[in-house]
């Protein structure tokens, strides 16, 4: 399956918070959205399962007008709304009837991801009674209900131990093989770069780069070297560098420099240089920004 977001604008009141939105998402391979606080990710979710209506644009499925109803959507909101009053297996259970499933599908199912997150012993008891971390699960378990056709998680992530990220991480991938359409989105950028295949980043409503995360690092890291040096500071560190290589370009990344050779200098002649030099070298080689990197450097800031 091909799901294709074509110009999706959005607006509230007098503000438009989607300003064309376009990037494809194929089965078999899991998509990270991206983007700080505000900038529309949730928006994008709710116009493709018709929660909110888009105000233009198209959502196609194999070329096709995408209809919401006549697919099976796991969704896992930001926001939590499961009842905390209510326990583990009945609400599981009421959820996956309410996508359709009959009592003896949805009871299965229930149970099946109950079991697949170690949470047997406390199907019978109500969700607040089980620890923060458990609650994300069955908070995860509900969107996995009724083997979904499209799923879209919402800041999957949050809650969960290292253990259980682990376990999460391979239920992402299993669902990938089977030729699924997976959406998810996180502030985690090791969780994206482990899972999703493609990434879009998005900013303040507008795609600022989607596709394939591996090409996407390698452009962005053409031309670059990492360097650090132990017995200088970076800024000094530029200052010596463009005096010996005025063509090159250079940034500061933490303790370290990031140069951009432009295709101007070749790498071996910086490495001469060095070898001349009195410091220490701790570092050197071929530069491929991290998705934190690349994320920081589009959207600005930290990430939020």
């Amino acid at each position: 399956m091909q799901l294709k977001v074509k110009d999706i604008r959005k607006s509230f009141a007098d503000k438009e918070v989607l300003h064309g939105i376009n990037f494809t998402v194929q089965s078999g391979k899991a998509m990270g959205f991206l983007g700080r606080n505000g900038a529309g990710k949730s928006t994008l979710f709710r116009c493709l399962m018709n929660v909110f209506r888009a105000d233009s644009g198209q959502f196609l499925l194999d070329g096709k007008p995408f209809k919401p109803g006549d697919y099976r959507i796991g969704y896992l909101p930001e926001e939590r709304g499961m009842y905390a009053k209510n326990k583990v297996l009945e609400q599981l259970v009421y959820f996956a009837r309410l996508r359709g499933g009959s009592k003896e599908d949805a009871t299965r199912s229930a149970k099946e991801w109950i079991s697949f997150f170690e949470l047997d012993d406390y199907a019978n008891r109500p969700l607040e009674h089980l620890s923060k971390g458990n609650q994300q699960k069955i908070q995860i378990a509900q969107a996995f209900l009724n083997d979904p056709d499209i799923l879209i998680l919402d800041e999957p992530f949050s809650g969960l131990d290292p253990v259980n990220a682990g376990i999460f991480k391979g239920a992402i991938k299993e669902f990938v093989k089977k030729g699924a359409l997976l959406i998810f989105s996180s502030h985690q950028m090791a969780y994206v770069e482990e899972v999703c295949d493609d990434i879009s980043l998005i900013h303040e409503g507008d795609i600022l780069l989607t596709g394939d995360l591996d090409a996407i690092k390698r452009q962005r890291g053409q031309h670059k070297l990492y360097m650090r040096v132990d017995d200088l500071p970076p800024a000094a560190l530029i200052d010596l560098l463009k005096q010996a290589f005025p063509p090159v370009t250079c940034d500061i990344l933490e303790e370290s420099i990031i140069i951009d050779t432009g295709n101007q200098v070749a790498q071996t002649d910086i490495m001469a240089f060095l070898s001349k030099q009195p410091w220490t070298v701790a570092r050197f080689g071929v530069y491929e920004p991290s998705l934190n990197d690349i994320f920081i450097s589009l959207a600005g800031g930290e990430q939020a």
